[in-house]
């Protein structure tokens, strides 16, 4: 990276912002530049770099063999073409085309071709299909509230069980096995279908306002609800990230990214990075796991990126690797113009980590940065578009968007959000669409911020928890939980990798420990010490009881998964760990510890 590519406009916008004080104690910060035009839909960048540069790749998955299946964007758009005429064949009824499998080119040309057509897409985490036992419970609910029109599944081997005791009335998809499930069409089948006038017809009637996709929120609040996502939220969001990161206009955007397309983030914001720009997703087939991580590594010795996306997990795990091997760790940073992470605050140490070996393999400092949004802003609100020393920081708004601060409880600022990358709000639910939104059109997103210099707002926004996660103790005092765990973890480190935070209702301030590889291979005697001498310095360093837990305990294995403790995204969802986790919180507070419970 260029030394001046801080202070080159033409690469990077200058950090900019204005502040309007409001009645009652609040403030709003927007951009002083405008949104400038964007795209009707989607389809218009598939076609505009179709016809620009046909022959340059757009997508690829791996080939089982080490190299990869490449999609260039011609061949791309004749597949959309294709498909988008099968579906449009179908005579299908009213609903969105649905997708329960992982990431990959069949998934990508589906979910395109849906929205070529005017059909809106969901695609429902694969962990519901794979990994939700024989009754499918939870998949079946989904299912119900979408009420799909088709159903895709990459392949019948992993995903027929949990179709057939759906009983959907629509057709049901499959790349490999349709043959073995009666009934099903094959993937290829779509893919044969010669292309018509219709579909440039039914393209035609796409708009701004034509839905493009559902998403399901995380459930980190409550029940996941079916977020609209129009064609102007993605288009105008793609918009806002290019006035911000105007070196995209000039270098076609290289990713390797395993972020699912269930969630905004793959989805929304890193593949229609990768179609805006006319650059290149490689689908990364490896995740944030221990056992799954080898397949990322592999396949960095062959695609280097030029943007990379990615939770603060990932990086953690991720970093014995690429320490231990220098030119693995090459192939990672060397040619980045940007690191980014989000879904979760960056832990100090990891952070470190991260800079110190980048001084290992390349000239210029790493650039560490992070934005800010939701599944229901499509998703980026704010970005730090300068240099950070540290985590915390989420950046400041970008134009287009507004970010009002409106005081809440216990002192806190909540966050509400306006602007055109904003749903209009949930399918089928309009008294959750009324709730989610103030008296002046704001989106209430749930979180809560503060200025880093509340005399100097470009300093940027400091991410301050979840409204809906912070308790009282007993004694009235209010826990920021979000702050409080990446604080927790950063201290424990590099014994622990997450924490949920206990208290609600009780005198002390409590933590449950899923520990770190690091942690796992300590003697219990070593582990207890080392858990007791983090307590003793986060106390040392005051704050309050608020700010210091007076226990510990720490769990045996990792997150569920399964149960929804952990997302797809590899951050941990505190109220469903707590629920689950409810006879340890009790062996936490009990009057006599046992083994794995620790007392300052």
């Amino acid at each position: 990276m260029p030394a001046d590519f801080f202070d080159d406009p033409a690469l990077l916008a200058p950090r900019r912002t204005e502040r309007v004080d409001l009645p009652g104690g609040g403030f709003l910060l927007r951009h002083p530049e405008p949104l400038q035009p964007y795209a009707r839909c989607v389809g218009e960048w598939i076609e505009h770099w179709a016809a620009a540069t046909p022959e340059a790749p757009a997508l690829a998955e791996p080939d089982g063999a080490g190299g990869w299946v490449l999609l260039s964007w011609r061949e791309l758009r004749r597949r959309i073409g294709a498909v988008g005429q099968a579906l449009l064949d179908m005579a299908l009824p009213e609903g969105p085309v649905v997708v329960l499998s992982d990431n990959a080119l069949d998934h990508a040309v589906l979910m395109l071709a849906a929205m070529h057509v005017g059909r809106p897409s969901c695609t429902v985490s694969s962990g519901y299909s794979r990994l939700a036992g024989p009754d499918y419970g939870r998949l079946h609910a989904i299912l119900d509230a979408l009420q799909p029109a088709l159903v895709y599944a990459s392949d019948a081997r992993v995903y027929a069980s949990a179709v057939a005791h759906a009983g959907l009335p629509g057709p049901v998809v499959f790349s490999q096995g349709a043959e073995t499930v009666a009934g099903a069409l094959a993937f290829s089948q779509l893919l044969a279908t010669r292309e018509t006038p219709a579909v440039a017809e039914a393209f035609a009637r796409v708009g701004p306002d034509t839905h493009a996709k559902y998403l399901l929120t995380s459930g980190s609040t409550g029940t996941p609800k079916v977020v609209i996502n129009t064609q102007r939220m993605l288009c105008a969001n793609q918009q806002m990230l290019a006035q911000t990161l105007r070196f995209l206009a000039h270098e076609k955007p290289v990713l390797l990214d395993w972020l699912p397309w269930s969630h905004t983030f793959g989805s929304n914001h890193n593949l229609n990075m990768a179609l805006c720009h006319g650059g290149t997703l490689y689908i990364d087939d490896g995740r944030p796991l221990p056992a799954l991580v080898g397949r990322t590594l592999a396949n960095l010795r062959t695609v280097q990126p030029t943007v990379y996306f990615n939770v603060p997990r990932g990086y953690e795990v991720m970093l014995p690797a690429l320490e231990a091997d220098l030119e693995l760790a090459r192939c990672l940073l060397g040619r980045l113009r940007m690191l980014f992470y989000a879904g979760a605050g960056m832990p100090p140490a990891t952070w470190q980590r991260l800079e110190a070996l980048a001084a290992k393999v390349r000239e210029q400092p790493l650039w560490m940065t992070t934005s800010w949004g939701s599944t229901e802003t499509a998703p980026a609100v704010t970005f730090a578009n300068w240099r950070l020393d540290r985590a915390g920081v989420i950046g400041l708004p970008m134009p287009g968007a507004e970010v009002k601060f409106v005081p809440a409880g216990g002192g806190k600022l909540e966050l509400r959000i306006r602007g055109d990358n904003v749903t209009p709000g949930y399918r089928h639910n309009p008294e959750a669409t009324a709730a989610a939104f103030d008296e002046d059109g704001f989106y209430r997103i749930g979180d809560a911020g503060l200025l880093r210099d509340p005399a100097d707002p470009l300093q940027g926004i400091v991410f301050d928890g979840r409204v809906a996660e912070d308790f009282k103790l007993t004694s009235g005092t209010w826990v920021s939980v979000g702050t409080l765990r990446l604080k927790l973890v950063s201290a424990l480190s590099p014994w622990v990798a997450d924490a949920v935070i206990t208290g609600h209702d009780r005198a002390e301030l409590g933590a449950l420990l899923f520990l770190s590889e690091a942690g796992r291979t300590l003697p219990e005697a070593e582990r207890a010490e080392r858990l007791r001498a983090g307590l003793a310095l986060l106390a040392a360093e005051g704050g309050g009881s608020s700010q210091a837990p007076s226990r510990l305990r720490w769990l045996e294995g990792l997150p569920d998964a399964a149960s929804g403790e952990i997302t797809d995204k590899g951050y941990l969802n505190q109220r469903i760990a707590l629920a689950r986790r409810a006879a340890d919180v009790a062996a936490l507070y009990a009057d006599t510890p046992d083994a794995r419970t620790v007392r300052r």
